[in-house]
């Protein structure tokens, strides 16, 4: 359990930290389900080698560049909901992509919407990011419903290998970002 002085960012309800080796437990209850994995990873059930080598993969990020899919908490009770976070995209035009995974047990509760955002804030305002990539399988409606609802706009269809498949990608700018966030405030 995280105490609220281990986050370095918080939403309303939520609190993200960044991985550790001490977090293999909690990456096995995520990444361990296959309910969660199998729209983003074509391999079936990840056995805990394969979540080991994925929380390896998220320190690694965030150790090379300062980002990766962060755990997330409920600042309530520290109880333990997925990740949500930044990966590298395209350096050179300053694109990160973001992504989340939410724990099975939580899904429809609004936190992917909640993190996201959070994220968002991070992305634009601190990091001055010119924009943001994102992916999802082809079967996942409530993924592309979220993104549309977040502004994101769909630009092609992306071969993602892990899946085997093309996945519709999207890119919400910078300014785009901005011109929302003006439209929030007025409201």
């Amino acid at each position: 359990m995280s105490s609220n002085s281990d986050y370095f960012l918080t939403s309303e309800r939520l609190g993200f930290r960044t991985w550790s080796m001490d977090d293999l437990e909690l990456a096995a209850g995520l990444w361990g389900d296959v309910e969660v994995t199998k729209l983003f990873d074509g391999r079936g059930p990840l056995s805990k080698e394969q979540v080991n080598n994925r929380l390896l993969k998220e320190i690694a990020t965030q150790s090379e560049h300062g980002i990766q899919y962060w755990p997330i908490f409920l600042l309530e009770s520290g109880e333990h909901l997925g990740c949500a976070g930044l990966r590298p995209y395209d350096p050179s035009n300053h694109i990160q992509e973001i992504g989340f995974h939410i724990r099975s047990t939580h899904w429809r509760k609004g936190y992917a919407s909640e993190a996201a955002r959070a994220v968002m804030a991070y992305a634009f305002e601190l990091l001055k990011v010119r924009g943001l990539f994102a992916g999802h399988h082809p079967d996942n409606l409530g993924s592309r419903n979220l993104l549309t609802k977040l502004g994101f706009k769909y630009t092609h269809d992306e071969f993602y290998e892990p899946t085997g498949l093309d996945h519709p990608s999207y890119l919400l700018k910078a300014e785009q970002y901005a011109a929302a966030l003006k439209i929030m405030k007025s409201a």
